[in-house]
Order: C-alpha cells, then sequence, then structure tokens
C-alpha cells in the first residue's frame, strides 16, 4: 500500500485544485447533468410507469448512486491521482481498472462532441428564424448524412470544452461552472415551469393540458406491470443513473482528486446527488407534458430523435413563442452537454498529466487533436463511412452507437463491478470511509454504505451487465 497522502507540493501546484466547495459541487453536478438526463430520463419515466420508475430511481440514487459516488471521489482525493495512476496507488494489482476508466472518456468524448454539434445546429436554427424548417420530417436526417455540417459543428463543440480544460482546475473548470450552472438550473426550472402552462385541443376536439402531462409522469401507472416488468424498470432506472451520475468513467475520481483535504466529502456527495436528481426529474417535467399535448402519450421517444425530431415539432406547434423556448430549450441543453463534454476531456487529460509527466497544455492539446480525429470518423460514420451493425440488444447501430454501447454497456459496468470489489473485499470499505471522515465529519448511511459496497452493488450492476449485453434475457 503506497503512502498516497504525501504528495510534494509542487505536484499539488501543477495538478490545480478547486478553490472551495461549491466549485467542485458545480462541477460534478455539471459533469452529471447532461443529454442523458435531458433525453433518456423523460423517456424511461413515460414508458416504465411514470411514478413507478420515478420512485425507483431515487431509491437506487440514494444507495446505488450515493454508494459509487462516495468511493470515486474519495478514491480521488485519497491518492490525488487521476483515473488512469489512482487504482495503481491503491494497489498494483489492480491497476487495469485504472486503465479501463480512462478508455471509457476517451471513447465517449468523440461521439459526445459530435452530438454536442448537432446540439448547436438546432439552436442556430432556432436562434436565426429557421425553427419550422428545423421541424420538418427528414431535416434531422439530411443534416447527420451531409459531409460538412456535421464536423464542422463538433470542431466548434470541442473548441469550446478544449479552451476551458486548457485553462487549468480553477480558472478554467471551477469558473465556467460556477457561470453556467446556475444559468443551467434558470433555464430548467422556467422552461419547466412554463410546460405545465400549455394546452391544446386534439383532433377530437377535447382541450389537453400540460398538468394532465404532469399527472402521467407522476402518478404510479401499474397496468401491465408484473415482476418481470418491475425488474426490467428497476435495471432502465439503475442504467441511466449510472449514465446520469457519471460514475465509472473516470470523471468523479479526476474531480475528487482536486478536492481540498479540509473540504467535507459526504456533504457535497449529498448535494451532487440533489442536483442531479433534481435536474433529471425537472427535465421530465419540462418534456413529458409538452410533448403530451401536442402529440398525445405516444409523441415520447427516446435519445437524438425525441429532442431533434419530438421536440422542434412541439416547439413550432406553440407559435411564436415556441420559438423562444426552443432558443432557450437548446441553449440550456448545450450548457448541460458543455459541462459534462469538458469533465469527459478532463478526466484524459488530468491521466496524461499523472502517468506521463506532460503539462496540462501539452496534454490538453494531443487529447483534443484525438478526439478531432475520431469524432470525425463519427461524423463520417453517417455518409462516407455508412455501415449497418446489429448490435446484441436488437438495435441497428453506426459508429456513433457502437462507441456508445461498448463503453456503457460493458466497459462501465465492468469498472463499477470491480471498484466494489476491491474497495468491499480487498482493501475494506474503511478505506473510503477514513477519507470521508479524516477531518471528524460524520457518515451518514455508513452501515448502508457497507452493504452496499459489498454485496448489493457488485450483484446489481453484474444484473445490469448481463442485462444490457444480452446475456440475461
Amino acid at each position: 500500500m503506497h503512502d498516497t497522502g504525501g504528495c510534494s507540493m509542487p505536484d499539488k501546484k501543477k495538478r490545480g485544485s478547486f478553490k472551495g466547495s461549491l466549485g467542485f459541487v458545480l462541477a460534478a453536478a455539471g459533469s452529471a447533468i447532461g443529454l442523458g438526463n435531458i433525453w433518456r430520463f423523460p423517456y424511461l419515466a413515460a414508458r416504465d410507469g411514470g411514478g413507478i420508475f420515478l420512485l425507483v430511481y431515487i431509491i437506487l440514487a440514494l444507495t446505488f448512486g450515493f454508494t459509487l459516488l462516495t468511493t470515486e471521489v474519495a478514491i480521488g482525493r485519497k491518492t490525488k491521482q487521476s483515473p488512469l495512476t489512482a487504482y495503481k496507488h491503491l494497489s498494483k494489482k489492480w491497476q487495469w481498472i485504472g486503465v479501463l476508466s480512462c478508455l471509457v472518456p476517451f471513447l465517449i468524448l468523440p461521439y459526445y462532441c459530435a452530438i454536442g454539434g448537432w446540439v448547436i445546429k438546432y439552436l442556430v436554427a432556432f436562434s436565426t428564424g429557421h425553427a419550422a424548417e428545423a421541424a420538418q420530417d427528414g431535416y434531422f436526417t439530411d443534416f447527420i448524412v451531409s459531409v460538412d455540417e456535421p464536423g464542422l459543428y463538433m470542431v466548434i463543440f470541442l473548441g469550446i470544452c478544449c479552451v476551458i480544460i486548457y485553462r487549468g482546475v480553477s480558472a478554467g473548470i471551477e469558473k465556467s461552472s460556477k457561470f453556467l450552472m446556475p444559468i443551467l438550473l434558470v433555464l430548467v426550472i422556467g422552461i419547466a415551469a412554463y410546460s405545465l402552462t400549455i394546452k391544446s385541443t386534439n383532433d377530437a376536439g377535447k382541450v389537453v393540458t400540460g398538468l394532465q402531462g404532469l399527472k402521467v409522469y407522476l402518478i404510479p401507472n401499474f397496468t401491465g406491470i408484473g415482476l418481470k416488468e418491475f425488474f426490467n424498470i428497476f435495471i432502465d432506472a439503475l442504467g441511466q443513473l449510472f449514465f446520469s451520475l457519471s460514475v465509472a468513467m473516470g470523471i468523479l475520481i479526476a474531480y475528487g482528486s482536486y478536492v481540498p483535504d479540509e473540504a467535507n466529502l459526504s456533504k457535497s456527495i449529498n448535494q451532487i446527488e440533489f442536483f442531479d436528481t433534481l435536474v433529471a426529474f425537472l427535465a421530465g417535467v419540462m418534456i413529458i407534458p409538452a410533448v403530451y399535448v401536442f402529440m398525445g402519450p405516444e409523441g415520447m421517444a427516446t435519445g437524438p430523435s425525441l429532442m431533434f425530431v419530438s421536440l422542434p415539432k412541439v416547439f413550432v406547434q406553440m407559435g411564436k413563442v415556441g420559438t423562444a423556448v426552443g432558443i432557450l430549450f437548446f441553449a440550456m441543453v448545450l450548457f448541460a452537454a458543455i459541462t459534462s463534454a469538458m469533465s469527459i476531456l478532463e478526466a484524459i487529460v488530468s491521466s496524461f498529466i499523472d502517468a506521463f509527466g506532460m503539462s496540462r497544455h501539452k496534454a490538453t492539446l494531443i487529447e483534443t487533436a484525438l478526439a478531432l480525429a475520431i469524432g470525425q470518423m463519427v461524423c463520417f460514420g453517417y455518409n462516407h463511412l455508412y455501415f449497418e451493425y446489429k448490435l446484441p440488444n436488437g438495435s441497428t447501430a453506426q459508429i456513433l452507437d457502437i462507441l456508445d454501447y461498448i463503453t456503457n454497456n460493458f466497459f462501465m459496468p465492468i469498472i463499477a463491478i470491480a471498484t466494489c470489489i476491491l474497495i468491499g473485499w480487498v482493501l475494506k470499505p474503511k478505506t473510503v470511509i477514513d477519507e470521508a471522515t479524516k477531518n471528524g465529519e460524520k457518515f451518514g448511511r455508513k452501515t448502508l454504505y457497507i452493504v452496499m459496497i459489498k454485496v448489493v452493488a457488485p450483484l446489481g450492476l453484474l444484473l445490469l451487465l448481463l442485462k444490457t449485453t444480452g446475456i440475461l434475457k
């Protein structure tokens, strides 16, 4: 076991750190609040019986989420290392988890930036008076199959993230999080509140309101829910939580390594859990009532088709105010995507700095160049490099979907299961509990943490892995 507490001062200075707990909480919450919250959470909630899914998700956030968040942030602060090198400091035999934890953000960043580019495209379309065109059938497909535009917007998005990370932990990540996150929260709350006020008359001459849509979202619908369906809801909610809290992506280890020793770790983690769950919940309030009013319950789609096909149609049907709502919505999504993408980039950059002794500027430029090359291939995956590949879960995939599938369905559950075994059984939970209480703080949910990290979390994550890989039908 290495003595990881005694890092030399110049090393710490070179690595940078957050000035205070607020900067860390906002940065970590920003990393967690991304596209997964906005385009996947509302769809799953609508599909999985509304209030049932919400309840399961909240219980999982307070148990699984709390356990995985605490573990990764504590590993980062204890070792003062990035994901690539942190596990080696804990145990030489388990350093392979660090390699996987660095590979995940490396594979996610290029396609995340491609999608970030799509968001900019729609923000530009709505801001320049082209909302009606953006809502037409075929607009999204025509855009992603075009050769130049997607690549150009991807470069703009990646460039924004590169500038923030190039500036460092305090001047880049902390400052931009403190600026972007409050605006993001105000926009989410504002659009969610507006969504409840809208109404429309459907083809049958019946008035449909946003509040009726809210009921669909909040009130549990138990029709046709047996044990098998409930298990599927559990797996959906666990998968969403995973994606939503940015665990097993190396991000929280990197951010944890910048948290000052005197900061109250447990308190910060509770605040991150709260912010993330609040925004995921509000994303549902924003989207489900609006889609329900204009398209009925069948209108709910997932992923790109929800954000880039269904919602533009909803905004246009709102009339003149819809353009303004559309601009604010895509601006909000852009902010959410930036705070997530910059944390993904930081997980890789911090790994290059710690493992290879690079300067921050050099590490940022090298990774940006690599992400640019792979990102361009992702964009070409819809034209020059187009092919169709059948995934084990039955869906047809292109380059973007394959990268997404490998990282989310294979690597991330494996990283999380291995981390649970390492901390739960090899090093013992005391390693994390001691780190979280080293200034004499209280560690709430201590018994829960021990039971979760040793038994419940690894078993639940194993079920998730078996289900998402198609082994368990």
